[in-house]
């Protein structure tokens, strides 16, 4: 089933998360009508290769045509050619954001899929999931809702002192320009009451007017500290969250029209303050409200104001290189990477144009001595983005960093902590003056890991994962001097993410067990169980010369290069100790076989069948892992068809027939098989073929384990039998790992 298609199966909750991945940028009327050619196409490449890129966006636009020729309903069709038009303008000098945009969608998919299949789900993404409760959305709507009504409705009252005013004014001035004589007359005397009874009301609606916005003031005070801040924060928190494998992040749209309604509504109090300044210079009289509590209630709105606007200056998208978009906040010396900033307020005015700054390594801790700079130009202009509503952004898309020399050739403290623990951060800054306020911006990304080089990355990408996962401070950039510890239920949960988002499906509980005894033995159990960065990282498996977290990312790149099909349909059982493995096998028919990932070698897969002898006993064969090398050659599904096994002479068949539990081989992985005979020139086909020896164990010393031979061509295979005067079609090895 093609993923568009169980993406549409799932629940209303989880359709909603997909609803935010589609806007203009890409619409989900193409992802509809191209769902097939969508998920046939190499996205993630493409994302990094211009050419390649430019190609895939001239073949969507011309899937595109074709299947606007075959719409029948005429505005479906109109529609369609409006979008057409719009990615032309959009992506035709830019095609690799396209197709970032369309793999980030296609990932963002997969990990909504994946989170609906797991059995249930963890800690952290519950929390996530109750910090954004419709419950507390609705609250805020309301809320911002009765400002602006209140804010509104205060408009008119001002509008209505202003007429007051004017009607007490014109009455005045008659009434001064009068004959002296008449003034001592019963009209002039029922005049002068009038005008005494117009200030009266004039008083207590000036009054009444500075009491209700007080009362207004303090309700966006409010509002602004006890929910407005705090929803912020949260984002900020599932941003992080998102940042190493988490929910999609969604909620920003809704967060920018809360802060420019508030906003909005700040700016409008500001111009009725400055309005009624304006009336007092035209009549005022003894103990007048407005010139006592005015400047007061002024200076607390430009307060709010300047707080808002600031703490609306938000980093839209963290730092990441495109060649890695999947791993942000880790940055290579000489390779370009992107960011992006936005503040979330709609401006009314700006009095020039706002540029932003950016800065590495302001805020260094004490001793550090590795630094860096950007190479290229760090001063860029917001723009207003058509899709944001308005709001002002800016996005840096070639920086590059370089490192500083060190003085006199010493590198400091440098060894107290590895490369890809020292924390670094990118800080933006700006400057602008609106309706007479000036406001500095400032905010900054999450800490950032430098690199030199790509074998640091998986170590780059731990400290990312360990940094996010513990603690929602921005700034704590001396976090691993003294690295706090992870509960099992948070790791396995940030575990089972990076499964999701690098393979396309998640771990089961299950899966995540075997996982947890190997890293922790008997305490597995224990969910609360406390975990060392140490352990997770730094320390070598007991007997093995590499790292829980370095066995792990090799098993992910292995997945993700090489056997990307076979985990998506959840055929590879992975994390299973041997034990376990014999007796999940012991009582199932001869050749049923489970793919497992091996435990002493880097980014290892191999697979163990069971065979019955005729004294009733029960024997286990397990290949030798099969490595990148070996997968570069041959796709995996082609291996298990094709294995063979040579064994004492005896010439059996394939001896894998049964994908554990009980599923034929050609019926798990028939549609994966990718050799096949060419149509186009006229030669006898040719076929590798994976054989393994079987040697028998009567001798006194056990042989060594043998590995897999290199995949061999039917010549050759033919060559070999003909001169062992034997059959050869099978071979296995009594490799146990």
């Amino acid at each position: 089933m093609s993923q568009w298609k169980q993406i549409q199966q799932l629940e209303i909750r989880l359709l909603e998360h997909v609803d935010y991945l589609y806007d203009d940028n890409f619409p989900m009327d193409i992802r509809q009508g191209l769902a097939s050619w969508i998920e046939s196409q190499d996205w993630d490449t493409a994302a990094n290769d211009e050419s390649m890129a430019s190609v895939m966006f001239t073949n969507l636009l011309t899937q595109l045509e074709m299947v606007r020729s075959q719409e029948l309903n005429f505005l479906q069709r109109h529609n369609m050619k409006i979008i057409q038009q719009q990615l032309q303008v959009k992506y035709t000098t830019s095609p690799t954001v396209m197709a970032r945009v369309i793999s980030t969608c296609l990932r963002e998919e997969r990990r909504i899929l994946s989170s609906a299949c797991l059995q249930e789900q963890g800690p952290l993404e519950k929390s996530l999931q109750n910090s954004v409760a419709f419950e507390r959305q609705k609250n805020m709507d309301n809320r911002v809702g009765i400002i602006r009504n209140s804010v509104q409705l205060m408009d008119q009252a001002v509008k209505f002192i202003e007429d007051m005013q004017d009607d007490f004014d014109f009455r005045y001035k008659t009434l001064q320009s009068r004959d002296p004589v008449e003034r001592n007359s019963d009209q002039m005397k029922q005049e002068v009451t009038r005008l005494q009874d117009i200030l009266n009301r004039l008083d207590f609606k000036r009054k009444e007017i500075l009491s209700k916005m007080d009362i207004v003031i303090k309700e966006i005070d409010d509002l602004v500290t006890s929910q407005l801040s705090p929803e912020l924060q949260d984002w900020k928190r599932r941003q992080q969250i998102a940042a190493i494998g988490g929910p999609l992040l969604t909620g920003l749209e809704q967060l920018q029209s809360w802060f420019t309604l508030t906003a909005q509504s700040l700016f409008q109090i500001k111009r009725q303050l400055d309005k009624l300044g304006e009336l007092v210079l035209k009549v005022t009289y003894e103990s007048d409200p407005i010139p006592l509590q005015k400047p007061q209630m002024e200076e607390r709105v430009k307060f709010l104001i300047y707080h808002l606007i600031k703490s609306s200056f938000v980093v839209e998208k963290q730092p990441c290189m495109p060649t890695h978009p999947q791993k942000p906040l880790i940055i290579k010396t000489g390779v370009q990477f992107t960011t992006k900033v936005r503040l979330l307020v709609k401006l009314p005015e700006v009095d020039y144009q706002l540029k932003v700054k950016t800065t590495f390594d302001k805020d260094l801790p004490p001793g550090r001595v590795r630094q860096f700079f950007i190479l290229t130009n760090n001063t860029k202009v917001m723009d207003i983005e058509d899709y944001s509503n308005g709001c002002l952004s800016v996005e840096f898309r070639h920086l590059q960093l370089k490192e500083k020399k060190y003085i006199n050739g010493t590198k400091g403290n440098e060894g107290l902590l590895s490369v890809t623990e020292e924390l670094h951060s990118l800080s933006f800054e700006a400057c602008f003056t609106v309706q007479g306020l000036t406001i500095d911006l400032e905010t900054c990304s999450l800490p950032l890991v430098v690199i030199s080089n790509v074998s640091q990355l998986p170590g780059g990408w731990a400290s990312v994962m360990w940094y996010n996962l513990l603690t929602d401070d921005p700034r704590n950039l001396a976090f691993f001097g003294n690295p706090p510890r992870a509960s099992w239920s948070q790791l396995s949960e940030v575990l089972s993410w990076q499964f999701s988002t690098f393979a396309g499906r998640g771990l089961n509980k299950e899966q995540l067990t075997m996982l947890g005894e190997k890293l922790l033995g008997q305490h597995v159990s224990c969910s609360d169980y406390q975990v060392s960065w140490s352990k997770f990282c730094k320390e070598n498996i007991t007997g093995k010369p590499f790292s829980f977290w370095m066995w792990l990312d090799s098993i992910l790149e292995l997945i993700k290069k090489h056997l990307l099909p076979v985990w998506n349909e959840n055929y590879i059982m992975g994390f299973v100790s041997k034990e376990m493995e014999r007796t999940l096998l012991k009582g199932r028919e001869p050749g049923t076989f489970l793919l497992r990932f091996s435990e002493s070698h880097l980014g290892g897969i191999t697979f163990t069948w069971v065979e019955h002898k005729d004294n009733g006993d029960v024997k286990f064969n397990s290949v030798e892992p099969y490595t990148k090398s070996r997968l570069s050659a041959l796709p995996f599904a082609d291996i298990i068809r094709d294995y063979k096994v040579i064994s004492d002479g005896v010439v059996p068949e394939n001896p894998l027939k049964f994908l554990y539990p009980d599923i034929p081989k050609d019926e798990a992985f028939g549609r994966l098989y990718n050799s096949q005979p060419s149509k186009v020139h006229p030669y006898i086909p040719s076929t590798l073929i994976p054989i393994s020896e079987l040697r028998s164990n009567t001798s006194t010393t056990p042989p060594p384990s043998q590995s897999p031979e290199p995949p061999m061509t039917p010549g050759e295979f033919d060559m070999l039998n003909e001169q062992l005067c034997f059959d050869i079609e099978t071979m296995s090895s009594p490799y146990s790992e």
